[in-house]
């Protein structure tokens, strides 16, 4: 029971409170932030935003861009992570690779990817104005900008969710079933589809979730002409000091979160009758006949092919915005969104680290992820080995608190946060920052630690202790040295999380206080300087290294291992 404790009080101070207090501003009656705050609850800023045209319509367009963002991703990402399961162990973790450095580059770096993409000059203008589908000003500032990008942002998740289930599922019921003389087609829809399901429910779950309620993307794929509630929350909160109705718009997007997962979780729990508890009545859907026989032999002819190209379309897309990002950094271009190649230069690096302030502002992002970085090994480590070793009363509640801060908007948390701040002025932003990166990088470290702790040999423990060893001594001698690899691997992907953090951060920075994702991130948003091209080029390179460096510890297909 002690071992849980540091984990929870942690997430008690630094993520229910802000939670709690974004509930607490959701129900005041008066949006005025000098206002004292009242006890009595109120619904008056939900009624103001539910009776305003324009937030509904940002609403309404939210939903429907997050559900065509988890379609896509679905999509995209099945084949991938399909084919991921099916390689052979040795070229695995190298093509593990082509998620796992999307997911740890920071948004704004593949966003800036996905701008040269569609830009006027890009390569998407360039295929499509032959055929009399290009735009004189490119596919920048619309929604399909928008979701293009979410897509790009996302589809690690979902290989990752899907990836999961499909390496586990059992090979033996695809053989039989070949054996039986079921085509691939049949095959993947009576065998492979069924078993990936709650694989493909936490997937959507997890895409539908961050997509709904991202707004990074959108600020700078939008350019102000694509809003969404993500982007509401952050005017409300940081530009006309409305944190009532801020919270109110994260409130809300939190209920459609709650209730898309709700939603997901009962569709698989019907269609997954075999997972259920006996006496679950099985989902049982026929085609006619001869239509089911069309069908099969479409999917037998044109499977494999369509198969591929989406294989080939996730590919490009989780990699060539960062190719173009790299690329851009030595291209002599007046402005950072002209996308064709005029000349090559070093001179946006040589600005670049001439700037004070993208200096400044990487050693403050570095001191940032270490601190926090050891902060939550420290409180993750004692929290495994609760989950693995202990028994408690209420420990399956306990785990399902710790990991939260996964399934909640970042932006409500980041309203909490920065409201608490203001009360509690005395808390210097940086540590401020250090207890929300705390939060958002915890339940990875706990997941991978707890992974390490299981696979601990415990006989060995027994030994040290028959000759005479105490606990410490067990444990600095026989545990650690064991540990070691786990905890490298995941003390490097905490790094790369916090360094890379921006969706939080962005609303606690002040002038004073920077971090470097931040500083890109206003660069793309009101800026056309491409020295952001050499910055971002350099952490996609210091990403790359990070993850050579866990590849020799855990091999990549192990990393997000169960």
């Amino acid at each position: 029971m002690a071992l849980a404790v540091p984990a929870t009080l942690w997430l008690l101070v630094a993520f229910a409170a802000p939670m709690a207090i974004v509930l607490l501003l959701a129900v005041q009656e008066s949006p005025d932030p000098f206002a004292p705050i009242s006890l009595m609850p109120s619904l008056a800023q939900f009624a103001a935003i539910l009776g305003d045209s324009y937030y509904i319509e940002t609403i309404a367009s939210t939903i429907l861009l997050g559900l065509g963002v988890t379609l896509a991703a679905a999509t995209l990402g099945y084949p991938l992570a399909l084919w991921l399961a099916r390689l052979p162990a040795q070229w695995r973790p190298y093509a593990f690779a082509i998620v796992l450095i999307p997911l740890l580059t920071n948004v704004v770096v593949r966003s800036l990817g996905i701008v040269l993409l569609l830009a006027p000059d890009g390569l998407v203008n360039g295929l499509l104005s032959p055929l009399g589908l290009g735009r004189p000003q490119g596919w920048l500032f619309t929604h399909f900008a928008v979701g293009l990008a979410l897509t790009q942002v996302f589809l690690p998740f979902m290989v990752l969710a899907l990836y999961d289930s499909l390496v586990q599922a059992d090979k033996r019921l695809d053989e039989a079933a070949a054996s039986l003389g079921a085509s691939r087609i049949r095959r993947f829809f009576a065998v492979t589809l069924p078993l990936s399901l709650p694989g493909l429910r936490a997937g959507l779950t997890i895409v539908f979730l961050l997509a709904s309620t991202a707004y990074v993307s959108a600020t700078i794929l939008g350019g102000k002409k694509v809003w969404v509630a993500g982007m509401i929350v952050w005017q409300e909160a940081l530009t006309n000091l409305n944190a009532p109705t801020a919270a109110a718009m994260a409130v809300i997007m939190l209920v459609w979160g709650i209730a898309f997962a709700v939603l997901a979780e009962r569709v698989v729990r019907v269609l997954t009758p075999w997972l259920q508890k006996a006496g679950a009545k099985p989902f049982a859907f026929e085609l006619p006949p001869e239509l089911a026989r069309r069908l099969v032999a479409l999917g037998d002819a044109a499977g494999g092919i369509v198969a591929r190209v989406l294989l080939g379309l996730a590919i490009f897309l989780l990699i060539f915005p960062l190719t173009l990002v790299v690329v851009q950094s030595f291209n002599d271009v007046p402005q950072a969104s002209v996308a064709g190649f005029r000349a090559f230069t070093f001179k946006w690096y040589a600005a670049a680290f001439d700037a004070s302030t993208y200096l400044r502002d990487a050693r403050n992002s570095l001191e940032l992820a270490l601190i926090s970085m050891l902060i939550a090994l420290t409180l993750a480590l004692p929290a495994a080995f609760a989950l693995v070793r202990a028994e408690f009363p209420g420990k399956g509640a306990v785990a399902a608190f710790w990991m939260l801060p996964l399934a909640l908007p970042h932006v409500a948390i980041a309203v909490g946060m920065l409201r608490l701040l203001q009360w509690f002025i005395a808390i210097p932003p940086f540590w401020g920052l250090v207890m929300v990166h705390v939060v958002v990088i915890l339940p990875f470290c706990i997941s991978m630690l707890r992974t390490s702790v299981l696979q601990l040999d415990r006989s060995l423990e027994e030994a040290a202790s028959s000759l005479g060893a105490t606990r410490g001594l067990v444990f600095v001698t026989t545990i650690l040295p064991n540990l070691a690899p786990g905890l490298a691997v995941a003390g490097i992907l905490a790094f790369l999380i916090s360094f890379g953090e921006v969706t939080v951060t962005s609303f606690l920075t002040t002038a004073r206080m920077q971090t470097l994702p931040v500083r890109i991130y206003a660069e793309a948003s009101f800026s056309l300087e491409p020295t952001v091209h050499a910055i971002s080029a350099l952490t996609i390179v210091g990403t790359v290294a990070l993850l050579a460096i866990v590849n020799r510890f855990v091999k990549l297909d192990r990393v997000w291992a169960r």
